[in-house]
């Protein structure tokens, strides 16, 4: 059906009249204003006729009392539907006035023709509205006053209480009609999902009483770029809202634009989330809403004002996601998710120190599914939990496995989830696991993202210490990768920080990154936190990390993670990397963290030198009987050791390092024996003499042998 017209003197002779009054009609689940008088126009101060006819059709309720709006909207509506009776007294704000005044609304309805029906409402001002008792203009402001305070408390079925807009069984019927319409003419319909950043934060701050305030204030904006009926309120902080899909990039925009100034300035940003309807037949509102509130999902991390839109290749993530979460105890049961490990290796030695438990779903249908893609699935749907329990139980097996085949096992480190410990007590669950298996608690290591602590520092910090009470090591993985590390670090005790890869990944083409890392690595070392990098994949990556101090590395310059079976192959053939003896990993932990960029290492005696990183000579050296051999050295350390040094006293034995200098080996006989800073000078056959400080750091327990740091302060 289309818009009634008026005959055109008819129309004339109602537009000019004096008395407050407007023709509408209800059009696909809409109210539009067919005639509005002269007197109407006055009494709302509207002195463009054609602004007064836009504003009634797509912002009908802007000036409305809050209060109000969602009684009005809803007597309005009924009052089409029902062939009611129109009576509504209700607050509107009238421009240049800083206060609201009482009007006071009647209607019926007429038949001007067949199958058409209109709706009469004239307007009473009744007189100006005051919430304290005072001030109103007439007896009859009074009584309208009082009966004001009494609906106030009256929601309307089809509108929202707070913003005015409809609600979202209201607002589908308005979708259908108005899509169709779009579609009709030529246009795209698209359906939009706003999400207000924040809101949670913003009520903690300001009060709900303020975030209220905002929220019709949102409400408001849309309605005046997408039209009152043509948007929805839905939950605590979302909105809904259809619109012609040409120019709304820019709309979007301006929204955003506008949005910043709202409340004063205390305002929140928007995400938006966009589903263009690109053939027939359309789908159903609902199924567009929720197409627009997935593509709003996927843009849920940043705190900016942005859009984004639905595409199909969502609904296959749908599916996937729903297979995910159905099939996860089935996967477990028959052996479709499986453990597998990549090693970490010790910088200085090049052995294999630790391993990180990784789940990899290799499913017989639809092949690897990757970690990116189940995992937060089901974090999402609370069941991760399972999954990081299983991988526990996995770990435990499997060390009793290598223990069984005569091989060292190292400690493994398996990851959490946020999700872990909001469905069960972790903390507790993975205690008895490990208890009831017989190894060492020392042998788990928990590894918590930084994103994790960042979003809830206090209920993490209680899990970390429950965790340190039972006697295991909890690293904080990712380190780096947001912007709060330093201030999770300060204010929660980790036992080692394991970097994030985007670190070695701008290694080759960024001086700046290097020397962050660097400093980075000094800070961790003075407040006695190990060190790890991850994303190790050249030599040259891990001699400066071996330099700079750092303990560990890892990356696929070792090994991509592999399974059990893969692993223990590799050890029965030889093809393997090393492990280290857990006996002696504290003694190589000490050798590994001692940071030969910055000779203030040396102030624990009485010898103090300026902070001159990798300009002095450093080394650190190990004394086994009559052998002697380079651990670790900076890189003014090698100049050092090829003028000094003759080639043929050096011996490169697979891989290790061994000094045959007779000058150094009578520096080390010395050395070895105080752990106090000693003067040593030795002449080479050269003829050269260098004056060194040098200290035993640490004896290895198993084969007694002993570290040494050497700093050379010169050499004539």
């Amino acid at each position: 059906m289309d818009k009634y017209q008026f005959d055109k003197q008819i129309r004339e002779e109602m537009e000019t009249s004096c008395v407050p009054f407007g023709v509408y009609q209800f059009l696909h689940n809409r109210i539009v204003p067919v005639v509005l008088s002269a007197g109407f126009c006055d009494m709302f101060g509207f002195e463009d006729r054609a602004e007064a006819y836009r504003i009634m059709e797509y912002d009908t309720y802007r000036d409305t009392h809050p209060d109000d709006l969602a009684r009005v909207a809803e007597a309005g509506v009924r009052f089409a539907r029902e062939e009611a009776e129109y009576d509504v007294v209700y607050r509107t704000h009238l421009p240049g006035e800083g206060y609201y005044r009482i009007i006071h609304s009647q209607g019926k309805h007429i038949w001007p023709e067949s199958g058409v029906r209109l709706a009469y409402i004239w307007y009473t001002d009744e007189g100006r509205y005051s919430d304290k008792g005072g001030g109103i203009e007439s007896s009859l402001a009074s009584l309208f006053s009082k009966l004001l305070h009494e609906q106030s408390a009256i929601r309307g079925a089809s509108y929202n209480y707070l913003t005015g807009l409809p609600n979202m069984g209201y607002f589908f019927e308005l979708s259908e009609t108005g899509r169709e319409k779009i579609m009709e003419a030529g246009g795209r319909a698209a359906s939009l999902f706003i999400d207000v950043n924040g809101m949670g934060n913003f009520n903690r701050i300001y009060g709900y009483a303020q975030g209220d305030v905002l929220l019709r204030e949102i409400a408001k904006l849309l309605s005046r770029h997408f039209g009152c009926d043509n948007c929805g309120h839905v939950g605590q902080d979302g909105f809904v809202a259809f619109t012609e899909a040409a120019g709304l990039e820019e709309r979007l925009k301006t929204v955003f634009q506008e949005c910043d100034h709202l409340n004063g300035g205390r305002s929140r940003t928007l995400r938006v989330g966009v589903y263009v309807e690109d053939q027939e037949p359309l789908v159903d509102s609902g199924t567009a809403c929720d197409r627009a509130k997935l593509a709003c999902q996927l843009i849920r991390g940043t705190r900016l004002a942005a859009f984004s839109y639905f595409s199909k290749k969502m609904i296959a993530e749908i599916a996937d996601a729903q297979y995910v979460a159905e099939n996860l105890e089935r996967a477990i049961e028959e052996g479709w998710i499986r453990v597998y490990y990549q090693p970490v290796v010790r910088a200085a030695t090049g052995r294999v120190c630790n391993e990180e438990a990784l789940a990899r779903w290799v499913d017989p249908i639809r092949g690897m599914i990757m970690p990116d893609t189940f995992i937060p699935v089901l974090e999402k749907s609370m069941l991760i939990y399972k999954l990081d329990l299983f991988v526990l139980e996995q770990v435990l097996a499997n060390i009793q496995q290598k223990r069984a085949a005569g091989l060292h096992a190292v400690p493994v480190s398996i990851n959490l989830s946020r999700a872990d410990f909001e469905a069960c007590d972790m903390v507790e669950e993975i205690r008895r696991r490990v208890d009831e298996s017989g190894i060492s608690r020392s042998m788990i290591k928990i590894e918590i993202t930084e994103s994790m602590v960042g979003r809830e520092p206090t209920y993490m910090k209680q899990q970390i210490e429950r965790f340190h009470q039972l006697g295991f090591h909890v690293w904080m993985d990712d380190f780096g990768s947001g912007y709060s590390s330093l201030d999770v670090l300060q204010n929660i005790d980790f036992d080692l920080i394991k970097f994030d890869l985007h670190f070695m990944r701008r290694f080759a083409d960024s001086e700046k990154s290097r020397k962050i890392l660097v400093e980075l690595m000094k800070m961790a070392l003075s407040i006695g936190v190990d060190t790890l990098v991850e994303g190790v994949e050249t030599q040259e990556q891990v001699d400066f990390l071996n330099r700079i101090g750092c303990d560990k590395a890892q990356g696929y310059l070792y090994s991509r993670p592999i399974p059990i079976e893969d692993m223990l192959d590799c050890y029965a053939s030889g093809r393997g990397i090393r492990q280290e003896d857990p006996a002696q990993a504290e003694y190589y932990t000490t050798v590994g963290t001692t940071n030969l960029g910055d000779p203030a290492v040396i102030r624990n005696g009485d010898l103090e030198m300026r902070n001159t990183p990798d300009a002095v000579p450093m080394a650190v050296l190990e004394k086994d009987g009559d052998e002697l051999r380079l651990l670790r050295c900076n890189r003014s350390y090698g100049e050092y050791l090829r003028q000094i040094v003759d080639d043929a006293e050096i011996e490169n034995r697979d891989g290790e390092i061994y000094l045959v200098s007779q000058a150094l080996a009578r520096m080390a006989e010395k050395a070895m024996k105080s752990e106090k800073w000693i003067p040593v000078r030795e002449r080479n056959e050269d003829g050269y003499t260098s004056r060194s400080y040098a200290r035993r750091i640490a004896v290895n327990p198993v084969t007694g042998a002993a570290a040494i740091v050497l700093v050379v302060l010169a050499m004539m």
